[in-house]
């Protein structure tokens, strides 16, 4: 068993803050490999009629694990999680309570209560760089085309079949369970399709027509699909400037594997690299910064910014993703900032060892590693 240091850690500092974390994250991310790693934990199966019997007196059951570290898989198959959750929070502030779920808490109508302000959400992301280090794997090409599930990343030989059969158990273990959803085929196939075109501009009556269903069905498609964490949907920054998009969103795929394999890629060629790196860096800002509120820009003329992140009172931090720093086109950054003049510029490239500044048509731009994007991101925040 492997040890994942990051994600150790982020579940350590969650507990310093709650008594009650939520671990999110995809099937087969590695939830329940890694709570199972935790040194002194009781871990508890829900899937397992036994333990669900175990826990249908909450009380009775935190009363007898009082101050120990309890860990909770599975908890959405119980038939009222949060109310555990919620009386673990409010008179055992003592034990500490790990609970993992596919889905972020509440988006199920099973969870009736979303404890505002009594747990700590960590989402498990795919494999990013601190776990390839874990991993022993530095093979960047590698995670692109396998993916960051370890399963499938770990596979020997290529996991082809293992792509459609975990979207087979994504339907039948965490939509019907979670939201009951009918037409599989309908919403398989707008899963796939995101796939194929992960990165793009999403239009929702080009894909109502592909699916056979109506517009509003697609669009609660894709909210149960941003739920669950198997797309991004990333909204257009603007200042609602006629020149820039306001509405059209960007949806990007969980995992660069599933993207490959949809493609229809068997190897990956210098063409692609860009596109898998973007996923890649959005991966590791997901997992680093644990947030989603993650926007893209772009203007009427095709100027586009891949990232752009701005916190409250402060000018917007555009991020562009190059495999390599000879990539630069500086015309997407002069037009982003000739309506957003304030703000940093970051070009975050796999061949950068050692940040550097350059004056870029009049643009202050740094150039930096996933290492130095992060580490500059977060000592903005």
């Amino acid at each position: 068993m492997r040890t994942r240091h990051f994600w150790i850690a982020a579940l350590e500092q969650a507990w310093r803050r709650r008594s009650v974390v939520w671990l999110s994250g995809v099937r087969r991310a590695g939830k329940t490999t890694l709570v199972r790693s935790l040194p002194g934990a009781d871990y508890f199966d829900c899937e397992l009629p036994r333990v669900r019997r175990e826990l249908a007196d909450p009380e009775a059951f935190l009363a007898g694990m009082r101050g120990r570290i309890i860990v909770l898989d599975e908890i959405h198959r119980l038939s009222d999680p949060a109310q555990l959750l919620k009386i673990a929070a409010d008179h055992y502030p003592q034990t500490r309570v790990l609970a993992t779920g596919s889905s972020t808490l509440g988006a199920s109508s099973k969870f009736r209560d979303t404890l505002a302000g009594r747990k700590v959400e960590v989402w498990l992301t795919p494999m990013m760089t601190a776990d390839l280090i874990d991993f022993d794997a530095r093979d960047l090409k590698h995670r692109f085309l396998q993916g960051g599930l370890p399963p499938f990343f770990l596979a020997t030989p290529f996991p082809e079949h293992d792509f459609q059969e975990w979207v087979d158990a994504y339907w039948a273990k965490d939509i019907q369970e979670l939201f009951r959803l009918e037409r599989r085929h309908s919403f398989q196939r707008f899963a796939e399709l995101l796939f194929v075109q992960s990165g793009g501009m999403f239009e929702a009556t080009r894909f109502a027509r592909d699916c056979e269903v109506s517009r509003t069905t697609i669009s609660n498609y894709l909210a149960v699909l941003e739920a669950t964490f198997v797309m991004h949907v990333l909204k257009p920054f603007s200042s609602r400037k006629s020149t820039e998009i306001v509405a059209a969103p960007k949806v990007y795929a969980f995992d660069s594997g599933f993207v490959c394999h949809y493609r229809g890629w068997s190897t990956i060629r210098d063409d692609d690299l860009g596109v898998l790196w973007e996923h890649f860096v959005l991966n590791e800002l997901h997992a680093r910064l644990q947030t989603r509120d993650i926007r893209y820009w772009r203007d009427k003329r095709q100027h586009e910014i891949d990232f752009v992140i701005q916190k409250r009172g402060k000018p917007p931090i555009a991020i562009e993703c190059k495999w390599s720093a000879e990539g630069l086109d500086a015309r997407n950054l002069v037009a982003f900032r000739q309506i957003h003049a304030q703000g940093d510029n970051f070009v975050v490239c796999r061949d950068v060892q050692r940040a550097y500044r350059r004056s870029v048509a009049g643009v202050e731009v740094q150039f930096v590693n996933l290492d130095g994007l992060i580490a500059r991101l977060q000592a903005a925040s």
